[in-house]
């Protein structure tokens, strides 16, 4: 592993250029450790939909900061996260990302077994192996939260208020704590899953996410409906600004026309308009009238990171089964623009040109506190 030296970028006067991060933390694997460490290994980071496992005996494998996360749904129903490691001899119990086991999880190498509560309760000669104590060898827990929908985990051994860190965030950006729940986020269903692949380091993509100087140039179809976003400055830039449709604009839908009946919650103040949240350091979230969009980041290497993306509609509507493809296809195709921007960038963070980083011209500079952040992040 390289020896990079972990750089933070000095804050410029208000109103100037305000430097990136230098290249290498975007290509150096030393910088990536560090990152799946410090950050990702303690910040809550979102895996899953609840409803993903629906009945008990459901689990889901997921990579966490370079960790093997086994989230599973209990005899009680309730959700709990666990390292998916055998306490024996260190074997992975669960390989498949999806599946469902009926009353406990074995060990495929030496068959110790498990509750769905963690709790090891068998193995092959246990009752004569008395220094094996049950109690002490159980799955290691990690903590786990529930919030609009969405199953949080965290691997701090003392995980950071989630009501200071995930909540005051979403609520910092929409302007207060009760705007997020006029689109009942928990109790919307997934419509469309589509899962990316991106050749991009992670910072890269929400770096991206995080502006819209780029969105006259690389995102026509989002500019036809969001005219605004062609004057370079993002939702996000102020505090409970969302962006208005176009005055021709029926629906947030890829050909304009009108999409679904706008979700219960969500008033005039709010109708016609799109919200954008990013929740550092892996979750962006989308909020138009009738549908929300939910992409939760998992970087895997230094310059490859996988996206998951949900396009969530009120039950009804998927249980019509009704065509949703002219909503999904707007912001899929969005996805698409940005991650072929963030793969372009990916091989310049290694030139020369790029070694002590690019600038952030004014209507980016709200990205120069995720750069903050990161840097702080990972010094600590």
């Amino acid at each position: 592993m390289s020896s990079v030296e972990v750089q933070t970028p000095q804050q410029e006067p208000a109103g100037s250029l305000i430097p990136t991060l230098p290249g290498a933390h975007y290509t150096d694997p030393a910088v990536f450790e560090l990152e799946q460490k410090r950050i990702f290994q303690r910040e809550w980071i979102a895996v899953a939909r609840g409803a993903d496992l629906p009945e008990p005996g459901g689990f889901r494998t997921v990579d966490v900061g370079g960790e093997s996360v086994l989230v599973v749904r209990g005899r009680d129903r309730a959700l709990r996260a666990f390292l998916n490691v055998c306490r024996h001899r260190g074997a992975r119990l669960c390989v498949e990302e999806t599946g469902s086991v009926r009353r406990s999880l074995q060990c495929p190498y030496h068959a110790w077994t498990y509750g769905l509560d963690g709790a090891l309760i068998a193995a092959p000669n246990l009752n004569s192996m008395h220094d094996v104590d049950r109690g002490e060898r159980g799955l290691i827990a990690v903590a786990l939260r529930e919030w609009l929908g969405t199953v949080w985990v965290c691997l701090a051994d003392e995980p950071p208020s989630f009501a200071e860190t995930v909540q005051a965030v979403v609520a910092g950006r929409l302007g207060d704590d009760e705007t997020i729940d006029r689109w009942a986020v928990g109790d919307l269903v997934v419509g469309r899953r589509i899962t990316y692949e991106v050749k991009a380091n992670w910072k890269l993509i929400v770096e991206n996410f995080m502006e819209c100087y780029h969105c006259a140039t690389i995102h026509p179809e989002l500019t036809e409906v969001l005219p605004e976003f062609a004057d370079g400055y993002a939702a996000q830039y102020y505090v409970g600004h969302g962006a208005e449709f176009g005055e021709d604009v029926a629906g947030f839908t890829i050909d304009g026309q009108a999409g679904f009946e706008k979700l219960g919650g969500v008033d005039d103040n709010h109708d016609r308009r799109y919200y954008a949240i990013t929740v550092n350091p892996q979750v962006f979230i989308n909020l138009v009238p009738d549908h929300v969009v939910f992409h939760r980041m998992f970087p895997m290497a230094v310059d490859r990171t996988i996206v998951e993306c949900d396009w969530l509609y009120a039950k009804d509507v998927v249980d019509s089964g009704v065509d949703v493809s002219k909503s999904v296809e707007l912001f899929h195709r969005v996805n698409q623009q940005d991650f072929d921007a963030c793969e372009r960038c990916q091989p310049a963070m290694s030139s020369k040109a790029y070694a002590a980083g690019g600038v952030l011209v004014p209507s980016e500079h709200h990205i120069g506190e995720f750069r903050d952040w990161v840097a702080a992040a990972i010094a600590n």
